[in-house]
């Protein structure tokens, strides 16, 4: 089975939108919240999801803190 991109950054975008205080930046623990809010049943999918979740939660919290990439 073949992972669409698109289908992960929509799913991870609404997870974000309704439930933004639930996800951090640690990737286990977003692993673990994307199974309890979501119905997903392949491991895969699941865990890209939250690898995208992570990474957008990261980026958010840069550039709220003024931190460029390069900085790091």
């Amino acid at each position: 089975m073949t992972v669409k991109t698109t289908m992960v950054k929509v799913l991870a975008k609404k997870l974000l939108e309704r439930y933004p205080s639930e996800f951090t930046v640690e990737y286990e623990q977003n692993k673990k919240k994307v199974e309890e809010l979501t119905n997903i049943e392949s491991k895969k999918i699941r865990n890209t999801v939250a690898g995208y979740v992570t990474r957008k939660v990261r980026y958010s919290r840069r550039s709220k803190e003024g931190v460029e990439i390069s900085d790091i």
